[in-house]
């Protein structure tokens, strides 16, 4: 991650700031490749479009289902069968 002298991170709009310890952060920059959830029905690993999701609403209350269970949802055949 570059950034500035005077502290300020260049060009990133959006990060992850997770404290490990008093004396560490750990700095994460969100882009169209690093943001998951896991799938509410089956517990899956789901890579999310953060720009879709916004487009409908926010964060809060949004679940993303793997495709499987999305077809299944929608009275379809899983994938894998």
């Amino acid at each position: 991650m570059v950034q500035a002298e005077d502290g300020r991170r260049n060009g990133i709009m959006f990060y992850v700031k997770e404290t490990v310890s008093d004396s560490m952060d750990v700095t994460i920059e969100i882009n169209d490749e690093n943001v998951f959830c896991r799938c509410p029905r089956c517990g899956d690993e789901v890579q999310v479009d953060l720009q879709e999701i916004l487009k409908e609403g926010d964060l809060f209350g949004t679940a993303v289902l793997c495709e499987n269970c999305s077809l299944r949802l929608m009275g379809g055949y899983d994938i894998d069968e």
